[in-house]
């Protein structure tokens, strides 16, 4: 069964001097103010398209791999991981950087090193992202 997820962003005034809100429709968690300064320069407390595409991507690599460990029969005590996505003005997002640390009991490092690479190849977000380069650091811990 398909899902779909929603989220809306109003925007006031141009690209430079404007500003916005996006809103999680679907879960409702909250809305979270925008700006073009938010996104090429500090943050100031403000998020960015990048840093909704990192949180996406984060969350759907530690679930692949997750699922693939278990498959494997060597299930994750745990998995952590970020993503830093970085955004060059005038030329777009320009790479993508997951880094996982994980506590697999019973797996060798060879092993995990596979599987992250799996679930970076077929984590829905990285098939998404594929017009960017990801790079993977893989920790078995």
């Amino acid at each position: 069964m398909a899902t779909t997820r929603t989220a809306t962003t109003q925007w006031k005034g141009a690209l430079l001097d404007g500003s916005g809100t996006v809103s999680l429709d679907t879960s409702g968690v909250g809305t979270f103010d925008v700006s073009w300064p938010s996104r090429a320069e500090q943050a100031n407390g403000k998020t960015s398209p990048e840093e909704l595409i990192a949180a996406a991507h984060s969350s759907c690599f530690s679930m692949a791999l997750s699922h693939g460990l278990a498959q494997a029969g060597t299930p994750p005590q745990s998995v952590e991981t970020k993503a830093d996505v970085t955004f060059q003005p005038g030329e777009g997002i320009t790479g993508i950087v997951l880094s996982v640390r994980a506590q697999v009991p019973g797996i060798s490092a060879e092993d995990f090193q596979a599987a992250a690479e799996g679930a970076k190849a077929n984590c829905p977000v990285s098939k998404a992202l594929t017009g960017t380069t990801i790079t993977l650091n893989a920790e078995l811990i």
